[in-house]
């Protein structure tokens, strides 16, 4: 109930983003359902079946991506100070975001659901005279406990992944100090009586050797940790390489298996051309590496802005792009992915095929928007990281043209960088199948 009511009661920009997630995951369970009813009309092409849900777990982890972002930018669920004191603790909250993301989605999945019956004509009549009777299954009865399974995936997967994502940290904590007894109990009676001495009483190593205990606040409780985990963590100074080394390995697959007449065929969805199993592993191997470089990159960015004497205007920007690259980054990666996917699809993609349907357009759609609007929810939740330093800058006389260009020129910045090479990989990852 109380997931309902803060639901109802939220700012309409947050309504806004909780629709797309409901949209999202309509869609995604729109195409899990069309692959149910292409394995009905084709029960002797199994394996074709099981490719086409294999190919659906591509929206479907866009969508899952997506929910995890707005239940990020959730103000409704967010820790606040006297909520524990109600019964609102950490983990109440994260269990009211898990609830909020679950209906959300569960929404769109009875939608899916409502509109693939409509087309079936369950409903009502059979709609566009009967023209999608492939993958709908008309002549068919839909079997309801395996319509059901489908339409769970993406409920299923998305409060899950909420509820571990805004896990709190004190829980983990008490997880640890949990095994750290166990393990205690394990030990001999001396060195258990030891373990169990407080790290500043008299008489332990900690005293003997002068190190000071860990402060006490003042009011005398006990201080807990941040329960939402931050995103924006120290940038791991490995994962630029990692990905700029996973990002080149895709690409030599890729070309590697252009040049190999006897690899392995697997098709590719409807209106593109059949590729080697290598060519797709090439292509998972440059999406992954671009989503690793991205926060490297965005960093870079930053660090390229504040070369060369810079003034206060590209110091301000430099420096908000090197806090908010483990944030923007990854999606911002993703984001570059997916539109070098689009661009070698459209340069490959024939017109004329007649196998070119609308669930290929769909699922398309479906990831190219989920990236998207992954990424804005990035930017939303940036915007409301640095909302006390913005404020502190306005309090200090900044003007509001100087905030509005350093955003600009952050903006250019990562522009100049991630769209050059979006092309080159783009172009690079359609030669082995132009050829």
């Amino acid at each position: 109930m109380l997931a309902l009511r803060l639901t109802r009661s939220a700012h309409p920009a947050v309504q806004a983003r909780r629709l797309l997630v409901t949209a999202a995951s309509a869609a995604t369970g729109f195409l899990l359902l069309s692959t149910l009813g292409h394995a009905l009309t084709h029960p002797e092409a199994s394996p074709g079946s099981l490719l086409r849900l294999a190919w659906c777990t591509v929206p479907l982890a866009t969508t899952v991506h997506l929910a995890l972002a707005v239940a990020r930018t959730d103000p409704g669920t967010r820790p606040r100070p006297g909520l524990a004191a109600i019964g609102l603790g950490p983990a109440r909250l994260m269990a009211v975001s898990a609830t909020t993301t679950a209906l959300s989605t569960l929404l769109g999945s009875m939608l899916a659901l409502l509109v693939f019956l409509h087309l079936r004509g369950d409903l009502t009549g059979m709609p566009f005279d009967g023209a999608a009777t492939d993958f709908l299954a008309a002549d068919h009865p839909l079997p309801l406990p395996a319509a059901l399974t489908l339409l769970s995936l993406v409920p299923a997967t998305a409060s899950v992944g909420v509820a571990l994502m805004l896990c709190p940290r004190d829980t983990l904590l008490a997880a640890r100090s949990t095994s750290g007894i166990l393990t205690r109990r394990s030990q001999p009676a001396g060195s258990r009586a030891t373990a169990a001495a407080p790290a500043g009483a008299a008489g332990t190593p900690r005293a003997q050797a002068g190190e000071p205990s860990p402060p006490t606040p003042p009011d005398g409780t006990e201080q807990t940790p941040d329960p939402l985990p931050d995103p924006a963590t120290p940038l791991n100074p490995t994962a630029l390489p990692w990905g700029a080394a996973l990002l080149a390995t895709g690409l030599a697959v890729e070309g590697y298996a252009s040049r190999t007449s006897t690899a392995t065929a697997l098709p590719l969805p409807t209106g593109l051309p059949t590729a080697p199993t290598a060519v797709l592993l090439g292509w998972t191997l440059t999406a992954i590496g671009l989503a690793l470089a991205g926060p490297g990159l965005t960093h870079l960015c930053g660090r390229l802005l504040q070369t060369a004497r810079p003034g206060a205007l590209r110091l301000l920007a430099g420096r908000g792009l090197m806090q908010e690259a483990a944030r923007i980054g990854r999606p911002l990666g993703l984001v570059c992915a997916v539109a070098s996917g689009a661009y070698a699809a459209a340069a490959l993609y024939d017109p004329a095929d007649p196998s070119s349907g609308p669930l290929t357009t769909l699922g398309a759609t479906v990831v190219a928007c989920c990236t998207v609007a992954t990424l804005l929810m990035a930017g939303v939740e940036a915007r409301q990281a640095r909302a006390d330093t913005t404020a502190a800058l306005l309090r200090l006389g900044a003007p509001s043209k100087t905030l509005r260009t350093a955003a600009a020129l952050r903006t250019g910045a990562l522009l100049s960088l991630f769209v050059p090479l979006t092309l080159v990989v783009a172009e690079l990852a359609s030669l082995p199948l132009a050829h």
